[in-house]
């Protein structure tokens, strides 16, 4: 895990016991801090190795930091007025990485955040780096917690995807790359409207040191306007930087893969790698799990895995991806449209539908596709896998996020694999 000098004799409180909750406590109380925690689900609590202390009632003033989980939302939660009423800092898992970062060896760090595409740019760069002999280590809003990761030894890189909840929790990550990928309608609940959310992007930005790099797809009227501001060096990239050479890369096919390997590939060459190493690493490059994920072929019908699609500008690429589609679609809409979705519709033979958003999308689409509102996962698996026929593709794309019957989108996506593989 990662510790520092920096904590030893401060007092934290955690809120939140999660994985990350967890990972913090562990790195704080290795480094000599003074440790509570809290989380409001009383089984969330019951293996903490910490003191509990009630957070909504405690006296916050003593406190160095109140570190809480990126899922905390900081304009509706109680706990942020107690916190600003006591002049105590509201931080995450990714500052405290931050204000580590003097005591660890010397090394670069890489943050990527967008709407889209932020997990297969940064398992891609990560990937890019490996191949090419490089120490990498995977973070933030992708596998394991940063701080419960091991340091890398000199000359490594941390490449972190970052998303907009962790951006609101950090202060003082300047990041040697940093990249923006797109910025389309999402998280509004969260930071109020599109001005909150791009304002939580650009923070990744405005953090940054003169001399590093800023590599910005501008391709949207946000992301042009992020890129306008910026003081660190600017490089800009767009989908139609790719051209050919794309058809030898198996795992990054589609629009989307575009835009993601123009971004990875000018943050790569930012850190120095080659031209060769990144042709090599592009060709390698073996895909990210429950983004596109080519489950199964069976009677030759392709099962696809894009779990990771929540909502409907994720999916758009992936329904122009094959040429007849049965798409699973629904869950707890982020916002009530498909309208990034309707242009790809002549490709889509039929819609299976299940969750919250069911009676939503199939009043949008049944203008333009036979709808079958399923109801769960299970049925529209296994009624698409019934009604396609040798060349389709029966895809699994929600355009939602799966809270209304799922932990997590990964939890989503390994229920369809299971469903797929039991056919």
């Amino acid at each position: 895990m990662i510790t520092a000098n920096a904590f030893r004799g401060k007092r934290y409180a955690v809120y939140g016991l999660a994985r990350t909750g967890k990972a913090v406590i562990d790195a704080l109380v290795a480094s000599g801090a003074d440790v509570v925690a809290w989380d409001d689900k009383p089984v969330a609590r019951e293996s903490c190795a910490v003191p509990l202390v009630d957070l909504h009632d405690a006296k916050l003033v003593s406190l160095d930091a109140l570190v809480v989980s990126p899922g905390v939302p900081l304009r509706t939660h109680p706990l942020t007025q107690r916190a600003a009423s006591a002049g105590v800092k509201i931080i995450g898992d990714i500052e405290l990485f931050a204000q580590a970062r003097a005591e660890l060896p010397p090394h670069r760090v890489v943050g990527i955040t967008g709407t889209n595409g932020k997990s297969t740019t940064t398992a891609l760069i990560h990937h890019l780096l490996q191949s090419s002999g490089v120490s990498a280590r995977l973070g933030g809003n992708i596998g394991l917690p940063i701080m419960a990761q091991e340091p890398l030894p000199a000359g490594g890189v941390y490449v972190l995807e970052l998303s907009s909840y962790q951006l609101d929790l950090t202060f003082s990550l300047d990041c040697d790359v940093a990249v923006l990928l797109n910025i389309t309608p999402d998280h509004l609940d969260r930071h109020g409207d599109m001005a909150g959310y791009a304002a939580a992007k650009a923070r990744l930005f405005a953090m940054q040191s003169d001399a590093h790099t800023a590599v910005i797809a501008a391709e949207d009227d946000y992301t042009r306007a992020i890129a306008a501001s910026v003081s660190a060096k600017l490089v800009t990239v767009a989908a139609a930087d790719i051209g050919a050479e794309q058809a030898d890369w198996p795992s990054l096919q589609g629009p989307h893969n575009a835009q993601n390997a123009a971004a990875a590939i000018a943050a790569v060459r930012a850190l120095g790698l080659t031209d060769a190493q990144i042709a090599a690493g592009l060709a390698s490059y073996p895909g990210l799990e429950h983004r596109m994920e080519r489950v199964r072929e069976l009677n030759g019908v392709l099962f696809v895995n894009d779990s990771k699609a929540t909502n409907p500008t994720s999916t758009a690429p992936a329904l122009a991806a094959y040429p007849r589609i049965h798409w699973i679609a629904g869950g707890l809409a982020k916002t009530p449209e498909l309208d990034a979705c309707l242009p790809q519709l002549g490709h889509v033979a039929a819609a299976y539908l299940i969750g919250e958003a069911m009676p939503v999308f199939s009043a949008i689409l049944k203008p333009h596709v036979p709808v079958i509102e399923a109801g769960t996962l299970d049925v529209a698996t296994r009624t698409a896998a019934a009604a396609a026929r040798p060349g389709d593709t029966v895809l699994l794309s929600p355009a939602c996020a799966s809270f209304d019957q799922f932990s997590d989108f990964e939890a989503r996506g390994r229920a369809f694999v299971s469903i797929v593989e039991s056919l």
